[in-house]
């Protein structure tokens, strides 16, 4: 019987073998179960699990929103708090289709241990909307005009920080110097001199920072370092991952709300440390469109990809970066590319060998990006032995040239058009994805992950971490470090793309190699 790969992935959906999650597969169908097994035992590969949280039991935590649009209400709701707004939406949606779960999921996850007694927006609607949803008897929220007097207020035991780019290190900086623990949302920086200061100022608070990175709780990531760590692959000499959107939403180009004007907004606020504009609605609400204000392909996409890979790899800051594309297919007035290509090189990284020593050593991340097009590819580890296409379920493929596998391979109980190893934890469980974009975020893990055949916020699971930290101590997933190694390899690849250049990493030094009268932070925050 012949299968084609689209045959067998289309069978794998439907046929969990152990547990309802793993499955071996071998190019003769007549193996028997026990020489099914003895491939997995050779894989040797195991369950994932989520990673033990302690208690947040105690005094309840008293948690402030900086920033109360989209991500800030997504935030709010994974903290156990929803709008009016948004749960009379769900509601209908549930009503129209049985399999629009959002509602149901939300009133039955476990409700974390805090109470969230204040919102900072410098658009009037938005934290009025947070007051009129959050106020009650017994959880009184109030309205702060800045982040300053939200921290200062003694109000407050932590914020979480849900701004345009360029406020999140400032906010964050001046929340850790007054020990107000901190969950931001990423990039963690706008600038190279500021990721610099971020660091030193969490490196000096007692207060717990976090980078709101929640793939780092989706199981098929924690289950790919296993794979790695063991040699499945072999040496792994290149990714390729990307972003494909094909919609106005993931676009950026986000509604413009008729209520704004200079009367419900602070501009000046919103404005920060960003060139004094005169007041523009488009700039409020598409801020991601213009390099003063948001990161761009780099910033705000790449650094998805780049930082759940590095969580699998533990790959740190990339050699050299370069960078290209351009304005491709939303000629609107942005200044931010919507077609990028990256290559990052990583000339030292190496996990091991099955074959000689010496032999193999170096690996190149490759990341590609339109907001023209949504065709679906899957981010794809290629090693030597053998492929895995990773996202919140996985897939490894052998390769015909492996040396681990050459004897299976031989014996045709291996075939490299038959996948050896699948985990899909949400196998037959439906999900009703509302958008492209929506998509998007699901497909790369970022929108849940599943446990026990449940599926959970990874946001939830996310903010439960920190939260967790913050009454016991410990190590967090995406702390300090990894924000640090995220926000230099996004800012190498903003750089390459403006300069048109290679951008070298000293790792010694712990510096972007400096060129000769190019000052980066200029560059890197022009609004060409």
């Amino acid at each position: 019987m012949k299968w084609t790969r689209r045959d067998v992935l289309k069978g794998l959906g439907g046929l969990p073998i152990v547990g309802g999650i793993w499955w071996a597969g071998a190019a003769n169908s007549l193996l028997s179960s026990q020489e099914r097994s003895e491939i997995l035992a050779q894989l040797n590969i195991e369950p994932s699990l989520p990673s033990p949280i302690q208690s947040i039991d105690g005094p309840p935590i008293r948690v402030g929103i900086i920033g109360f649009g989209i991500r800030g209400e997504q935030l709010c709701r994974s903290l156990g708090f929803a709008t009016k707004e948004w749960l009379s939406d769900m509601e209908k949606e549930a009503i129209e289709n049985s399999k629009h779960t959002a509602l149901k999921d939300f009133l039955s996850t476990d409700k974390l241990n805090v109470r969230l007694v204040g919102v900072c927006d410098v658009f009037d609607k938005r934290a009025e909307k947070a007051i009129n949803s959050f106020n009650t008897e017994e959880n009184k929220i109030k309205r702060y005009k800045t982040h300053l007097e939200m921290i200062e207020s003694g109000d407050v035991d932590a914020v979480i920080i849900a701004t345009p780019d360029h406020w999140h290190a400032p906010m964050s900086i001046d929340a850790l110097n007054s020990n107000i623990h901190v969950y931001v949302e990423k990039p963690m920086t706008h600038s190279i001199e500021e990721t610099y200061r971020l660091k030193e100022a969490a490196q000096n608070s007692s207060a717990r920072f976090m980078v709101g990175h929640q793939h780092r709780q989706t199981l098929s990531f924690k289950t790919a370092q296993d794979i790695i760590e063991k040699g499945t692959l072999g040496h792994i000499s290149m990714i390729q991952t990307n972003t494909n959107r094909n919609d106005d939403n993931g676009a950026w180009n986000y509604t413009i709300e008729e209520e704004a004007n200079e009367q419900t907004i602070d501009w000046n606020q919103f404005l920060g440390n960003a060139p004094n504009v005169p007041f523009n609605q488009e700039h409020f609400f598409r801020w991601r469109k213009w390099w003063a204000y948001g990161s761009g392909l780099s910033g705000d996409l790449l650094t998805h990809d780049y930082d759940r890979l590095n969580c699998v790899m533990n790959m740190g800051i990339p050699g050299s970066v370069i960078a290209s594309g351009g304005i491709y297919t939303h000629n609107d007035g942005r200044n931010v590319p919507d077609v990028m290509q990256v290559n990052m090189e990583f000339p030292d990284y190496n996990i091991g060998s099955s074959q000689e020593k010496g032999k193999e050593k170096g690996m190149t991340f490759i990341y590609s990006a339109t907001l023209g097009n949504g065709f679906n590819r899957p981010t794809i580890l290629m090693g030597h032995d053998a492929t895995m296409e990773l996202g919140n379920r996985l897939t490894i493929w052998p390769d015909g040239s492996s040396t681990k596998y050459a004897n299976l391979l031989e014996a045709n109980k291996m075939n490299p058009s038959i996948p050896i190893y699948q985990y899909d934890p949400g196998a037959n469980i439906p999900d009703s994805i509302s958008s492209a974009t929506s998509q998007y975020f699901a497909d790369k893990g970022l929108m849940w992950t599943y446990i026990d055949g449940m599926k959970v916020d990874s946001t939830y699971l996310h903010l439960r971490e920190w939260l967790s930290s913050i009454k016991n101590g410990g190590e967090l997933s995406c702390g300090i470090k990894e924000g640090f190694e995220e926000a230099i390899a996004a800012h190498m690849a903003g750089l390459s793309y403006k300069l048109g250049r290679k951008i070298e990493w000293n790792s010694i030094d712990e510096v972007i190699i400096p060129i000769e009268g190019v000052n980066f932070d200029q560059v890197l925050l022009s609004n060409v």
